[in-house]
């Protein structure tokens, strides 16, 4: 086939997925590259695996300094508009190249991103999550007095309701274009139906198994997490799991990050400082350090909020290392209970006693990495994936073309 890529994400497991998809494509398929310049192109590049990468130009209109903060939304309303101009002229770029089938990678303004509805070349939307500003609770900011005065602000000001009311419907519309909308777990299937009244397909993602492997290194003294530092990844909750511990055997937090909000991190280190928990963050760490990291680890903890998927569990499992994870949202289709890891509610004292027990039983930590490995290859290979991606695009291109 031949298969044009669309995408405008930032860096993270979105991106990360979207290269493996690509590299595994290329191999028996020629694919064509379409983006933004505002996307990420150096972390999880792109370019080595495709026939061509055209890159077209957007940046987001600068916003507005205090006292004239609250005319951003207008602002931003703007850029919806400007990129679906942006959209309209890119699929018509794709459209003239008579290409078999798009395989579309959603927007980090829009998350279904403005060219779905323009594009008459048959097309797949690989949607990671709903838009979770306009259909997820809003996580609370950490500064309590200042999101109380932002409330009553908004409260009166009808410009934020006007670009939530306006991006939800731009967001609606292009998502709803799609000939079909794959998405990377049941638990996304089912939030993506309940939201937008459609019937996704699940495509799971995969985990690169040559590359995230056992290595054998000695253990040391530490539980890792990874993901973005923000609010709704739950690295608070894993402080105050760890605090529950005793000092005696309370390992040390790593956490690596793609992207640090400078707000979350002075909050963070502040926590662990008032509850003894010793932290060490890293920022942008490249694949074999991270693998390392893993194989280093005695656990991975990991608790984002309603996460879609999840890629950290299936590269910690991959690496032979159990996880331990809130057993909510996409994790609970990839962590098996008992078996590659432990999952909890969202307790801070029985995620802690799931760590003290790995902690002090060696053994059985020994045994549940050496089934997450066997898991992950016997489930959740990229090869594997792949195929059932395949499979979809040219299902898609069928139908389409028929």
């Amino acid at each position: 086939m031949w298969i044009a890529v669309y995408h405008n994400l930032p860096s993270g497991g979105a991106k990360r997925t979207l290269q493996e998809q690509v590299k595994r494509l290329s191999k028996d398929h020629r694919v064509h590259v379409f983006t933004l310049s505002c996307a990420e192109h150096e972390f999880a590049d792109l370019q080595p695996f495709c026939d061509a990468h055209k890159v077209f130009p957007f940046t987001p209109l600068p916003l507005f300094r205090s006292p004239f903060g609250r005319l951003n939304q207008l602002v931003r309303i703007a850029d919806l508009v400007r990129l679906r101009r942006v959209g309209a002229w890119i699929a018509r770029r794709v459209d003239a190249n008579a290409y078999d089938v798009a395989l579309v990678h959603p927007c980090q303004y829009t998350n279904s991103p403005a060219i779905l509805r323009y594009l008459r070349t048959p097309n797949a939307f690989y949607c990671q999550e709903r838009l979770r500003l306009i259909y997820d609770s809003v996580h609370p900011v950490r500064n309590v007095r200042a999101n109380k005065i932002q409330s009553a602000l908004d409260f009166f000001d009808p410009l934020p309701k006007a670009y939530r009311r306006f991006l939800a419907a731009e967001d609606r519309a292009n998502l709803k274009s799609a000939d079909r909308v794959l998405v990377n777990s049941e638990f996304s299937r089912a939030s993506l139906a309940s939201s937008y009244g459609i019937s996704p397909r699940v495509c799971y993602h995969g985990v690169d198994t040559n590359l995230f492997r056992p290595l054998n290194l000695p253990k040391e003294q530490f539980v890792l997490s990874v993901g973005a530092l923000r609010p709704n990844k739950g690295f608070d909750f894993i402080v105050e799991g760890l605090a529950r511990l005793d000092p005696a055997i309370r390992p040390a937090l790593k956490i690596v990050s793609n992207y640090i909000d400078p707000l979350e991190r002075t909050y963070l280190e502040k926590f662990c400082n008032q509850v003894q928990v010793s932290l060490h963050l890293s920022h942008l760490v490249d694949d074999e350090t991270l693998c390392a990291l893993y194989n280093r680890t005695m656990l991975t903890v990991y608790a984002p909020v309603l996460e879609p998927f999840g890629l950290v569990p299936l590269e910690s499992m991959a690496c032979g290392t159990p996880v331990v994870a809130v057993g909510e949202g996409g994790v609970c289709e990839t962590v098996v209970d008992n078996v590659t890891g432990r999952l909890t509610p969202r307790d801070s004292m029985q995620f802690a006693e799931s760590i003290r027990w790995l902690l002090e039983n060696p053994g059985i930590r020994e045994q549940y990495g050496k089934q997450a490995r066997e898991y992950v290859m016997e489930k959740w290979t990229w090869e594997k994936a792949t195929m059932q991606l395949t499979r979809h695009l040219a299902d898609v291109a069928d139908r389409k073309n028929a």
